[in-house]
């Protein structure tokens, strides 16, 4: 899915525009035991909870494609006999009505979930009349192409909050505020089956992580039985490394900047053109960028070698993943300098009288904790 793609099916979160009529969920303490369980109805609740529910489910939807939200997809014959996936199957096509699927899943998320502490895992389920779309992107709801049916998972961790004084303006006084449990945003969920070209794809799922270091995997497997990208942290933290150990001597902050300036451009363009398929990079381009630099054969085919072994030869991965495109960062034990991308070729790194020096020139005022210093010269 590209980002069109889940902004469309994010705007459907609103009461006034989402055709979910309730939430199915479970209530699951620190010990992995389920507390209590519930079908909430949308109408029951004020107008304020409703949203504020939705809301929830929506943040299920948010962050960067191949950051925080990942394509998951089916092999053929998981869609024809796969358990996992009909298990998937039976939940949607239920509208969550099929208690043994429901309960199935609630055990099995439980089972594969390793979350501190409280949590409730939410389901939702939406049916969504797509309007057709012209080729000047204009939508016409009335001339609807297909009804796209999904079911949308959250898993929120559930927080106490701590006692607190408080005070009531109406009334003009202070009062205890008592420890209270709060639905925290949702830490993993998914949505299944995919919005591919605004069209239903049985043979994808939409995986959704919080935080880009864990991928929670386990819970992953346990659902989708398919394989998943390496967490966008632990990718770049990768990335760096065979950066690093393949090109040895050669890998020189030149290089290094070459590169990172390589990836940062392909991002900047692809937000210019507002293209739609997200941006992926291969491990060919990244060899083209080496050899440009200079970097010699043996070297590259190093990092050739190790990329492969890390994350496969055909793997193509998103550059915003691999790089910060707001900042460069030069890191000793003791120091660490923050250049924006734009100014990052102002850094040299030299050999004077055998000491080793990173140089940056000092071109107009120089504060040193906010105070403005003089430099001799």
């Amino acid at each position: 899915m590209n980002e069109k793609e889940v902004g469309e099916l994010r705007r459907r979160f609103k009461a006034d525009k989402s055709a979910i009529t309730h939430v199915r969920g479970c209530y699951v303490n620190e010990k992995k035991e389920i507390v209590s369980q519930f079908n909430q109805s949308l109408a029951l609740m004020s107008e304020e909870e409703s949203e504020k529910l939705l809301a929830i489910l929506r943040r299920t939807l948010s962050g960067g494609i191949d950051r925080n939200l990942i394509d998951i997809s089916f092999a053929t014959k998981q869609v024809a006999e796969g358990e996992e996936h009909k298990l998937l199957m039976a939940l949607r096509d239920s509208g969550l009505g099929d208690e043994e699927a429901v309960q199935a899943f609630f055990q099995k998320a439980i089972d594969s979930l390793d979350l501190e502490g409280s949590y409730l895992i939410l389901l939702a389920h939406d049916r969504y009349d797509v309007p057709y779309r012209a080729k000047d992107g204009e939508t016409q709801k009335d001339a609807s192409e297909e009804v796209y049916s999904y079911i949308l998972c959250s898993i929120c961790p559930v927080k106490q909050t701590k006692p607190a004084l408080s005070f009531q303006a109406r009334e003009s006084r202070f009062y205890n505020r008592q420890a209270d449990w709060l639905v925290s945003p949702p830490e993993v969920g998914f949505l299944f089956p995919a919005f591919d070209d605004r069209t239903t794809n049985l043979y994808d799922a939409l995986y959704y992580n919080r935080d880009v270091g864990e991928n929670h995997e386990n819970f992953a497997q346990a659902v989708f039985a398919s394989p998943i990208p390496m967490p966008a942290q632990a990718q770049k933290e990768t990335f760096q490394s065979i950066l690093g150990e393949t090109l040895g001597e050669e890998c020189s902050y030149d290089v290094v900047q070459a590169v990172h300036d390589q990836l940062r451009e392909l991002v900047e363009e692809h937000k210019e053109n507002k293209e739609e398929e997200p941006l992926m990079v291969s491990k060919g381009a990244v060899k083209c960028v080496l050899l440009s630099c200079g970097v010699s054969e043996s070297h590259v085919n190093a990092f050739d070698s190790r990329y492969d072994d890390s994350f496969g030869a055909e793997t193509r991965l998103s550059p915003r993943n691999l790089v910060d495109a707001k900042q460069v960062q030069v890191s000793m034990p003791d120091v660490t300098i923050k250049v924006s991308p734009e100014y990052s070729a102002l850094v040299e790194t030299r050999s004077i009288n055998g000491k080793k020096y990173i140089l940056i020139p000092a071109e107009g005022e120089v504060e040193v904790n906010g105070v403005p210093i003089h430099i001799d010269g």
